[in-house]
């Protein structure tokens, strides 16, 4: 490495992708600086209900410096995380492996053996998360799994794989991972309030452990840092390093940009899925033009929606929202799956965005049809405007799908400035509503009802009424290929054209899984860093272009330390 650098390696984001690059390569010998757009949380720092808004929400002109980022697009509307921490901080914790479809899709599939390859990369991932079965059961978990039964798929049911410490409930112990390396840990509660930011510190957040352990290793993570540009020092030998230039997030607060620029022989973009399609997209059009023309297409929403069941009241003796926040699952066919989602008690916010079921298709738009289900049940409308104790009363369903779907996100100029935008993609159109999901979320309804004794009614959120539905997991953008005309990053997550630059993030993610993302965005990553070389050493990669060569049952074994 040149000493001519400021840095060795510069990581732009400090989420799953990110917090893996800035511990795996500190292990093997490299300087690293982290730029983090997000502030940094201690424990008591996070929102005690989603109604601390500057907490909670993520909106910088706003003064809200949040883990909650809400964005929209045509097709979707899209939440997100915000923080050193990234989305770990308001995640689920919720860690599973894909089925096989995932890793046999065509997008990818014939680079290489993907389950098999990564399958001791999913193994490190789940020990450095603290995987374990979670072990949170009540009123809504038995709801579940009657509900799967009803449906005939009782065999489906299982209870999540979660990052949680469950040690003895609020007590404060040392480090229980990583032989003291890292933070104390504190024993979950089981609050339900783990997607507002786990003030307990059970929460298995990439905070308890990569960033913890690479800070150690002597990273440098900046919080409140944008970054604007990425520019090669030479544009005519890009190998030669790049100059990362940020400015202050919250510019609106302090009155000053305060613009600066780093310069690193590499960097990796490790923004998210959003984050990294509005930096590469600005930089195709500035500074690095030779960015594959396949940017932005294959953008997944992970074929999601998100629904509920909520009940007029819930009974002094039945409490909805103890547990995690995603404690069970089951499937509704071979490619839908369903999980049950709460918030804690007071986070009633997000109760906003919700409203009644309306099935779509059909020749009569939703919206109609919505207004007509609203005069023909006034009630049943009048209440699901109400937010309420709606944390204590309602059963959200998180529906995913692995079915082949996407859009194409693009960058497009408003009154103002440049955004992105969408269109549909590759495959099947991108779903606004999911036949499976919604008949899963009548049969809650169903049961909460018999469960409680009281009225309920099955919903959906506000925007699938408009058709554009939500996620929680936007993906893709910037999928692996073995060659830039069908990809973003070749097999080993470099930048096509720009060797120099890596991708570890969701946006990588190559298909749908139907299940979480977060621990297959950490395994990816964990073999993407494997491959690097340590400091000073040969690289044996192939130079983009050249066959495709597996390395990783050598890095695996631990040939390459």
């Amino acid at each position: 490495m040149s000493r001519a650098h400021d840095h060795d390696v510069i990581v732009i984001g400090s989420g799953f992708g990110g917090s893996v690059a800035a511990l795996r390569l500190a292990e093997k010998g490299y300087d690293v600086l982290v730029y983090e757009a997000g502030r940094r949380f201690a424990d008591e720092d996070f929102a005690r209900t989603s109604w601390d808004l500057r907490r909670y929400l993520w909106a910088p002109a706003l003064g809200c410096y949040g883990v909650q980022r809400i964005h929209r697009l045509p097709h979707c509307l899209v939440l997100a995380g915000a923080g050193v921490g990234g989305g770990s901080l308001n995640y689920a914790q919720t860690l599973y492996v894909p089925p096989k479809p995932f890793f046999t899709d065509p997008q990818w599939s014939g680079i290489t053996d993907w389950e098999a390859e990564l399958a001791p990369h999913y193994a490190t991932a789940q020990r450095m998360l603290g995987v374990v079965e979670n072990p949170c059961d009540g009123p809504v978990e038995r709801l579940m799994r009657d509900t799967a039964v009803e449906l005939g798929t009782g065999a489906s049911f299982r209870r999540t794989p979660v990052g949680v410490f469950f040690g003895e409930p609020g007590r404060r112990v040392p480090d229980p991972y990583f032989g003291g390396e890292g933070p104390d840990r504190t024993g979950c509660t089981q609050c339900g309030n783990c997607m507002v930011g786990c003030r307990v510190g059970a929460k298995n957040t990439l905070v308890k452990n990569y960033l913890a352990l690479a800070e150690r290793r002597g990273v440098v993570i900046e919080p409140l840092r944008t970054v604007t540009s990425v520019r090669p020092l030479d544009p005519a030998h890009p190998d030669e390093g790049y100059a990362v230039h940020t400015v202050r997030t919250d510019a609106h607060r302090r009155g000053r940009r305060d613009p600066r620029a780093a310069t690193a022989r590499h960097v990796v973009v490790a923004a998210g899925a959003w984050g990294t399609a509005q930096l590469l997209q600005t930089l195709k059009a500035t500074a690095l033009p030779g960015i594959s023309d396949r940017l932005g297409w294959q953008t997944r929403t992970n074929s999601e929606a998100l629904g509920g069941a909520m009940t007029v009241r819930v009974p002094r003796d039945v409490d909805l929202t103890r547990g995690v926040a995603i404690t069970s699952s089951f499937h509704v066919d071979e490619t839908t799956h369903v999980e049950n989602v709460r918030y804690g008690k007071g986070s009633n916010a997000m109760g906003l965005l919700a409203v009644m079921q309306v099935d779509g298709g059909g020749r009569v738009p939703r919206p109609v049809r919505f207004l007509a289900s609203a005069l023909r049940h006034p009630g049943d409308f009048a209440r699901s405007l109400s937010v309420r104790r709606w944390s204590e009363r309602t059963v959200i369903a998180l529906v995913m799908q692995t079915v082949d779907n996407s859009i194409v996100v693009s960058r497009r100029r408003g009154w103002f400035r440049w955004h992105l935008t969408s269109e549909q993609g590759h495959g099947e159109p991108n779903p606004t509503w999911i036949p499976q999901g919604n008949r899963a979320v009548r049969a809650l309804a169903r049961g909460l009802e018999r469960a409680t004794g009281e009225r309920s009614r099955p919903g959906s959120s506000i925007g699938e009424i408009l058709d554009i539905p939500m996620t929680a997991h936007f993906l893709g953008g910037a999928v692996i290929a073995e060659s830039p005309d069908r990809g973003v990053v070749d097999p080993y997550q470099r930048l096509w054209g720009y060797p120099g630059i890596s991708v570890v993030d969701g946006s990588t993610v190559s298909a749908n899984l139907g299940v979480n993302p977060a621990l297959t965005i950490t395994a990816q990553a964990e073999r993407a860093m494997a491959l690097w070389p340590r400091r000073g050493e040969p690289d044996r990669r192939p130079k983009q272009g050249e066959p495709y060569v597996r390395l990783t049952e050598r890095v695996a074994a631990g040939a390459d330390g």
